[in-house]
């Protein structure tokens, strides 16, 4: 079966750009909802690019195995679509994400190896590696480092935000967590093409600075901040950077759902929080677009502890 032939295809992409109705004092803050893809966050595009790029190299087979590190969500993208496709699905991820996380993928009929939450990431990229050099059939599109990850946000979620601003509206700011880099690259490429002063911030978590001050720490903020500098995070599209810590994170994502009526995950939270930040350096006529990579079904443990 070709990528592209694949029928839940139909369903990814073409998510609602939603205005906040919160007051900032400045810019409008709008934000991409990509909950609604149908593994439900945004990861299902990159999945797709990626893919796409393994089958133009000829690298996916009837017999493949696809093994990738990963927090989760591109996990269920790559269960989602690999498991349609055919192919054998092995994940690694941090024995910290959360438990609706590893049930959500064992529904998908992924198998999961899990790692010490200490080691972070990392972790799970070394064990994907170790299982790597023992199949050789095994094949691991590397969302850090795979060109079709942010080249799916850039010839999709991209476009669809520029055709989704009202008519002769201009994006100030543009605003994303950093986990692999695809959306923040891919997107960031693409509205600096059409709005040459627009400023893409970069959010990571404020007890892991690596970004801003070169060291890795723990933190609560599923999806974001991993303990090294991703290849497909390309720093030349960055303007500034935002750090928001676990509290902030947390508290818009509960406010998100209590006041907007937006259920997300804890990163969308530090998105908004960020967003909110740089709404209010911005003049009124001026929109803040930020992403919600995913719903709170994922999380529902976390938010009740």
């Amino acid at each position: 079966m070709r990528v592209d032939d694949i029928e839940i295809l139909k369903l990814i992409g073409n998510t609602p750009l939603y205005k906040l109705k919160t007051e900032t004092g400045g810019a409008e803050v709008w934000i991409k909802l990509e909950g609604s893809n149908p593994g439900g966050s945004i990861k299902d595009r990159a999945v797709w690019g990626m893919l796409k790029n393994a089958e133009l190299k000829g690298l996916l087979k009837s017999d493949t195995v696809l093994v990738e590190p990963t927090s989760g969500n591109t996990g269920i993208g790559l269960a989602l679509l690999g498991r349609a496709m055919g192919l054998r699905v092995v994940l690694t991820m941090p024995e910290s994400m959360s438990v609706e996380r590893r049930t959500i993928l064992s529904s998908f009929g992924a198998e999961l190896i899990l790692t010490p939450a200490s080691k972070g990431m990392q972790g799970a990229v070394d064990a994907a590696s170790e299982f790597l050099s023992g199949d050789q059939n095994a094949l691991m599109l590397d969302q850090f480092s795979n060109e079709g990850n942010p080249w799916a946000h850039e010839i999709t979620t991209g476009p669809e935000i520029l055709s989704q601003i009202p008519e002769g509206r201009s994006i100030g700011a543009f605003v994303a967590g950093f986990g692999t880099g695809g959306t923040i690259t891919g997107v960031g490429k693409v509205l600096k093409g059409k709005f040459p002063d627009v400023r893409v911030i970069a959010v990571e978590p404020l007890s892991s600075p690596l970004l801003t001050e070169g060291r890795a720490g723990s933190h609560r903020i599923q999806g974001i901040g991993a303990n090294f500098v991703p290849k497909n995070l390309d720093r030349s599209v960055v303007t500034a950077y935002e750090r928001a810590s676990d509290e902030d994170a947390l508290r818009t994502a509960k406010w998100l759902a209590s006041e907007e009526g937006l259920f997300s995950g804890i990163s969308t939270g530090a998105n908004v929080w960020a967003a909110l930040q740089e709404a209010k350096k911005l003049p009124k006529e001026s929109i803040v677009v930020t992403v919600q990579p995913d719903r709170g079904d994922k999380y529902l443990s976390i938010f009740s502890a």
